[in-house]
């Protein structure tokens, strides 16, 4: 299956129906007085989040949804049937954007959360309601209003507590593949990877953690220069790190580019902070990946005392051999439950910014 995270979409409410104009016409009841229904309410379009969905595929070629119309009022006090919603499955992370305005209309973060991207028109009211004691025999009755109609623009960032990234061929697919069931196309070339897999890594696996703890790792296309103006389609990658808590930075040697594996890692490091400066700030490991080679072992301690010299640590590691992968994943774990519980202390309400009660 194709990965799609953008599409535009145009989202068309129902219309209300139209009120009825009628009166009571009934043997020995010569004046029976008005008796027009109101017309039904008109369909609403409504996203639901599914995470048995991966991709926005499904919307791609999709040019019009549209949810039903109200029916019409009818004599005899019939009220007209409301229109049926639309309901539109995507996966969970989509952002909705009005593509005219740029304005966001929803997030859709978790299973089953909904959203009205767009409302159905009322229906009008019947002549029964324009009765007074002047006009008892009121003849009109109101049109159903128009349901909203705009055009949407849909984002898929991929939802994942870790996120792995660095330079093209250095061996992002090779250690997802290693940890979880993810089984992204691994080939010795550059661009491998040309869309975002995540991968689900049992803890217990690798450390002492209890039964069923789980993290999610999303392996993202490898960078270049420039990508936070769009280079290599950085833009489009770059933007599913934004909901990940902690970042894997892979650095390694490729003498075939005569790249330089600290000055990869500043590289990424600019692209980051240009592309989001919240993104570069959140914590990160590093490692050099492929140890399994003879010429990464012997780079290994220079690079390293390289990285404490900025105050940072440098991880060893093979995903080949899966040498060096515990640590990283006992490091990781840490990080991901210090921004778990800073999350958690953010959304809870603040005793302190409470009044104290005046004591009399």
């Amino acid at each position: 299956m194709r990965f799609v995270d953008e599409c535009i979409v145009r989202v068309e409410a129902g219309r209300g129906g139209n009120g009825c104009a009628a009166f009571r016409r009934e043997k020995f009841v010569p004046f029976g007085g008005p008796s027009g229904g109101d017309g039904g309410n008109g369909g609403n379009v409504v996203f639901v989040a599914d995470e048995g969905l991966g991709t926005l595929l499904d919307l791609q070629h999709v040019r019009v949804i549209r949810a039903a119309d109200g029916e019409p009022g009818r004599g005899r006090d019939c009220y007209g049937k409301a229109g049926s919603h639309e309901r539109v499955r995507v996966p969970p992370g989509t952002i909705v954007i009005d593509h005219e305005t740029g304005e966001q209309v929803a997030e859709l973060l978790t299973h089953g959360q909904e959203a009205v991207v767009a409302r159905g028109g009322r229906g009008g009211r019947g002549n029964k309601h324009f009765a007074t004691a002047v006009d008892r025999a009121p003849r009109r009755a109101e049109p159903g209003e128009p349901g909203e109609h705009r055009v949407l623009r849909l984002e898929l960032k991929v939802l994942a507590d870790i996120g792995l990234l660095g330079f093209p061929n250095v061996g992002k697919s090779t250690f997802i593949t290693a940890v979880s069931r993810a089984r992204p196309k691994v080939a010795d070339y550059p661009f491998t990877t040309l869309e975002p897999h995540l991968g689900v890594v049992k803890l217990d696996d690798w450390i002492g953690a209890a039964p069923g703890d789980a993290c999610v790792v999303a392996d993202i296309p490898g960078l270049v220069p420039g990508a936070s103006e769009g280079a290599g389609l950085g833009i489009r990658f770059l933007k599913h790190l934004e909901r990940t808590r902690v970042l894997l930075h892979l650095i390694t040697l490729d003498p075939a580019e005569e790249r330089e594996p600290f000055a990869d890692y500043q590289i990424v490091r600019r692209e980051l902070e240009n592309f989001d400066p919240g993104l570069a700030a959140r914590p990160e490991v590093i490692a050099l990946s492929k140890a399994d080679l003879p010429e990464v072992r012997d780079a290994y301690e220079p690079l390293r005392e390289r990285f404490r010299a900025e105050g940072k640590e440098l991880y060893l590691v093979s995903a080949a051999t899966r040498d060096g992968i515990a640590p990283i994943i006992e490091r990781l774990t840490t990080l991901l439950r210090e921004q778990r519980q800073l999350d958690d202390a953010s959304r809870s309400p603040s005793t302190s910014s409470q009044p104290e009660k005046s004591s009399s």
